[in-house]
C-alpha cells in the first residue's frame, strides 16, 4: 500500500472533498525517493552517477525524517491529530511511513551491496571491509589511525560519572562493549566513540598498499577495528555503528521576537540536539545495546532502522570527485552563453530591445551574473533590488552587490533567513551585506519570501528605466548547473513597475497592491490560478477545446485538486508534470479520467514551474517560483510572471512542456492508487527531455 486509501470509485461523487479522492501528502513525498533509487538501478546510467543517485535517495530520506516525520510527531505531541484532506490520522500516517521507509532502506542497501559495489569493483573502485584488508593494508591503516584519527577522538566510557552524552544530529557513532577494569578499578561495560566532523568518512588507500586503482575504507571500519587502542587494558567484545536523526525544523515565533536574526541564531545553536525521530543501527547490533540507545533517545522500536551496511550511506558520495574516471560519469557539457550577453557587450542595450529567456542548466547562469556585474559598475544605474533565498558560499553575486553599494548605488536585498538548512549561511550573508552598506530586510513576518526577483533602475536620458530578471529558481551558481530552471530578462514597463511595487511592499508597510502583469502570493496568485481553471471549465462546457498543462515540483493544495477534478469532469484535458509529491489521484472514472500526472527523474533535478492554459486558442503561459502547494499559494511571498513575447512563450511551451510530455525514457506515470510506473515506449523512438535540451541548447 502506498499514499493513502485505495477504495475504488464507482460513480462520480458530488462531494469532491471526500478523503478517498486524495493521496496522503507525506507518503506521496516519500514515494519520490523510490523513483530516485530506480536511477541507481538503471544500467543505462554511468556507474558513478548511479552511486550518486543512491546517495541522493539516502540524504533525501534523512531530510524526510528531519522535517516531515518530525512535524507529524509535533502535531501528535501537541494534541493536533487532525487528518489531512486524505482523512488519515497522523498516527496512521506514521505507521504507513514506517512500512514504506523500511522498504526503501532495504532497497537502498540491496542496491549498494548486490549491484553497485560489485560493478564498481569490476571497474577498479573497491570498498574494503575489515575482513578484506591484507597485512600491508592493515599496517598502513593502523598507522593512519594512530597518527590521523586517534589524536582527535574523545572516547567516553559510560558510568555514573560519565552519563550518556548528547549525540549530534546525523553524526557517526560507535557503541563499544568492553570487558575488564581500568587503572581506577572501574569495570568496563560500554563506551561511545563519536566521529568528529573534521574526519573524512572514507579514507583512500595510497598506491603503495592498493591492489586496485581506487580503494577506500570507511572511517567506521577503522574505529571498530582499532577500538582496543582507544581503551587500553580492556578487551573489546564488540563494536557497532549507530546514528540518530533529529527534528531539524526551526521553531521561532516571529511575532514575539524583536530580532529575527538573533532568534534564529539561538535556535541554530541547539538544532543539532533537538528531539530525536529516528535511530539507525548496524544490522548486527545486539538487542541489549539497541534497547539502551532507544531508552536514551526516548524512541520506540518503531523508530529503529537496521542497516545492512554503513549507517551513513549518503557519505559514499564523497568518492565521486576522488575517482578520476570520466567514463563512469555523465559527459560534461558547457552551458550556452547568449552571444549578445557575453562580457564586453552592453546587457542593457540587449534587454532594452528584446526579452531574453534563459533555460538553465543548458544556458549559462553567467548571463545573470553579467547583468548584475554591469549594473554594479554602470554610472547610470541608480538602484539595485534583489531577493536572495539560497545563494551559496563565495558567490560572485554577493561581490557585485557589495561593489554596487560601495559605488554609492542604492542597494536593497531581501534575505530570507528561514530558507531551510541555509539559515546560518543566510545570517552570515545578511551581516556581510549590511557591513558593506547594503540595506538588508528580512521580508514579512509570517511569510517566507520565496520569490526570485532582480530589479535594476537605470537613468537613460531624461527618464528612469527598469530592468528585471525573474526566475523559477534561486540565485545560486552551483545549483544552476544541477537544477532545471527558467529565467526571464525584460525591460517591459508594466512588469518592471509590478516588481518595483513588490519590493516596496517587502521593505515597507502598506495596503495590498494592484499589479498589472504579475500574480503574487499570498494575494492574487491563488485567485488567478483558480480563475484560469474555471475559464477552461467554461470553455469545455461550451463545447470548445479546453486544456491545462502545468509543470511543478509538488501539488497538494486541496482546493486546487478539487478544481482540477471539476475541470476533468467538465471535459478539460489536464496534463501535469509533477516532480515530487502529488496528492491528486489521476485516471479515476468519472472524476479524473482526463487528468494525467507524470514525473521525470533524470540527470538534473526538475525545478521549473510553468503553467499553460489553452484559453480557446489564445493561450496564456506563466513561469513562477510557486508550486501548487498550500504553503506556496497561501503562506509565502511568490511571484508568477507571464511570458509576453509570443516567440519565447512558444519556446517555453516546446522545451519545458511538450518536450517533457513526450519523454519515454525517464518519465513515470502516477496511478490512481499512488504507485508510479515507468512510461513504456514500445516501438516509439527513445526520447529523453533532458538529453534533447542538452543537444539543442548546450555544448
Amino acid at each position: 500500500m502506498l499514499a493513502g486509501r485505495t477504495e475504488p470509485i464507482m460513480d462520480a461523487p458530488t462531494d469532491l472533498t471526500r478523503p478517498e479522492l486524495y493521496l496522503n501528502r507525506e507518503l506521496a513525498a516519500l514515494e519520490f525517493n523510490f523513483r530516485v533509487l530506480a536511477q541507481a538501478r538503471d544500467p543505462r546510467m554511468p556507474l558513478l552517477e548511479r552511486m550518486r543517485f543512491l546517495c541522493i535517495s539516502s540524504s533525501n530520506l534523512d531530510e524526510f525524517f528531519e522535517v516531515r516525520v518530525a512535524v507529524l510527531r509535533q502535531h501528535i505531541a501537541f494534541g493536533d491529530a487532525r487528518p489531512g484532506s486524505d482523512g488519515m490520522p497522523p498516527q496512521d500516517v506514521l505507521a504507513r511511513i514506517r512500512e514504506r521507509a523500511l522498504e526503501l532502506v532495504s532497497g537502498q542497501y540491496r542496491v549498494w551491496s548486490d549491484e553497485l559495489q560489485p560493478a564498481l569493483a569490476e571497474e577498479g573502485v573497491r570498498f574494503l571491509t575489515r575482513d578484506r584488508w591484507n597485512a600491508r593494508q592493515r599496517r598502513w591503516l593502523q598507522g593512519y589511525f594512530r597518527n590521523e584519527i586517534l589524536p582527535v577522538l574523545s572516547p567516553l566510557g559510560l558510568d555514573p560519572a560519565h552519563p550518556f552524552p548528547r549525540i549530534l544530529n546525523k553524526s557517526l557513532n560507535i557503541a563499544v562493549v568492553l570487558e575488564g577494569r581500568d587503572a581506577f578499578g572501574r569495570a568496563g561495560h560500554m563506551a561511545l566513540v563519536r566521529a568528529p566532523r573534521s574526519l573524512p568518512r572514507l579514507i583512500r588507500l595510497p598506491p603503495q598498499v592498493s591492489e586496485a586503482p581506487f580503494e577506500f575504507v570507511f572511517l567506521a571500519g577503522l574505529l571498530q577495528q582499532f577500538a582496543d587502542e582507544m581503551f587500553p587494558g580492556f578487551k573489546v567484545q564488540g563494536s557497532y555503528q549507530f546514528r540518530v536523526t533529529r527534528n531539524s525544523e526551526l521553531s521561532v515565533e516571529e511575532e514575539e521576537v524583536e530580532n529575527l536574526a538573533s532568534a534564529l541564531s539561538a535556535e541554530l545553536a541547539v538544532r543539532g540536539y533537538a528531539r530525536p525521530v529516528r535511530l539507525e543501527v548496524a544490522e548486527n547490533c545486539p538487542r541489549g545495546i539497541t534497547d539502551l540507545l532507544m531508552a536514551n533517545f526516548e524512541l520506540s522500536e518503531q523508530d529503529v532502522y537496521r542497516c545492512a551496511g554503513p549507517v551513513n550511506l549518503s557519505r559514499v558520495v564523497s568518492i565521486y570527485d576522488q575517482v578520476e574516471r570520466p567514463d563512469l560519469k555523465f559527459r560534461p557539457f558547457t552551458p550556452r552563453l547568449d552571444p549578445a550577453l557575453v562580457q564586453g557587450g552592453n546587457v542593457f542595450e540587449v534587454i532594452g530591445k528584446r526579452d531574453v529567456l534563459l533555460h538553465h542548466p543548458y544556458e549559462s547562469f553567467q548571463s545573470v551574473m553579467e547583468l548584475l556585474r554591469q549594473a554594479a559598475s554602470d554610472p547610470d544605474v541608480l538602484a539595485i533590488k534583489q531577493t536572495l533565498y539560497r545563494v551559496g558560499s563565495e558567490s560572485p553575486l554577493v561581490e557585485h552587490l557589495v561593489e554596487a553599494a560601495r559605488a554609492g548605488k542604492d542597494v536593497t536585498v531581501v534575505v530570507e533567513l528561514r530558507a531551510r538548512f541555509d539559515e546560518e549561511a543566510n545570517i552570515h550573508l545578511a551581516n556581510r551585506l549590511q557591513s558593506a552598506g547594503v540595506q538588508v530586510v528580512y521580508g514579512v513576518v509570517g511569510y517566507k519570501t520565496h520569490a526570485k526577483m532582480l530589479l535594476v533602475v537605470r537613468r537613460e536620458g531624461r527618464r528612469l528605466r527598469r530592468y528585471v530578471h525573474l526566475s523559477t529558481g534561486n540565485y545560486h551558481q552551483v545549483t544552476s548547473l544541477l537544477y532545471t530552471d527558467l529565467g526571464l530578462m525584460t525591460a517591459h514597463a508594466e512588469i518592471g513597475e509590478d516588481v518595483h511595487k513588490v519590493f516596496q511592499q517587502l521593505s515597507g508597510l502598506g495596503p495590498e497592491i494592484r499589479l498589472k502583469r504579475l500574480l503574487q502570493s499570498p494575494f492574487t496568485l491563488y485567485r488567478g490560478l483558480m480563475q484560469r481553471i474555471e475559464r477552461e471549465i467554461t470553455h469545455a462546457a461550451s463545447g470548445r477545446p479546453a486544456r491545462i498543462v502545468a509543470r511543478i515540483n509538488a501539488l497538494n493544495e486541496p482546493s486546487v485538486v478539487e478544481a482540477l477534478y471539476r475541470a476533468s469532469m467538465a471535459g478539460v484535458e489536464v496534463d501535469l508534470i509533477v516532480r515530487g509529491a502529488c496528492t491528486l489521484r489521476p485516471g479515476m472514472p468519472g472524476v479524473s479520467e482526463r487528468i494525467r500526472v507524470r514525473s521525470v527523474v533524470g540527470r538534473f533535478l526538475e525545478h521549473s514551474r510553468v503553467y499553460w492554459f489553452a484559453n480557446d486558442g489564445h493561450p496564456e503561459l506563466f513561469c513562477s517560483s510557486a508550486d501548487w502547494m498550500e504553503r506556496n499559494l497561501m503562506h509565502r511571498i511568490e511571484v508568477c510572471f507571464p511570458i509576453l513575447d509570443s516567440r519565447l512563450a512558444q519556446r517555453v511551451h516546446d522545451e519545458a512542456l511538450a518536450n517533457y510530455l513526450a519523454d519515454n525514457t525517464q518519465a513515470w506515470l502516477l496511478q490512481p492508487d499512488g504507485r508510479y510506473t515507468r512510461v513504456q515506449r514500445g516501438e516509439d523512438p527513445a526520447h529523453s527531455a533532458q538529453r534533447t535540451l542538452l543537444a539543442k541548447l548546450a555544448g
